[in-house]
């Protein structure tokens, strides 16, 4: 096992999630919000669902697949627990 491309793969994987969490909590829920606020979703204006709940739900989900794609990165690597 080479240990630096396993720790590379991790913090690119981590970097890349990380930044779309980045872009969704801050771009869309302060930067964006204006435009976002003329799209509705549920009766919420879609700039405020994505300031009070989306950035919530993005990382639930992001959290699930950084855990399947860090299973499949510990299976390449040789370190996974099966």
């Amino acid at each position: 096992m080479n240990s630096t491309a396993y720790w590379r793969e991790n913090l690119r994987l981590m970097g890349i999630l990380l930044a779309i969490w980045f872009v969704v909590s801050f771009g869309c829920g302060i930067l964006f919000v204006e435009p976002l606020n003329q799209l509705r979703l549920g009766g919420f204006k879609l700039g405020f669902w994505f300031a009070q709940q989306g950035a919530i739900y993005l990382f639930v989900a992001e959290i699930f697949v950084y855990a399947f794609l860090m299973h499949r990165i510990d299976r390449k690597h040789g370190v996974a627990d099966d």
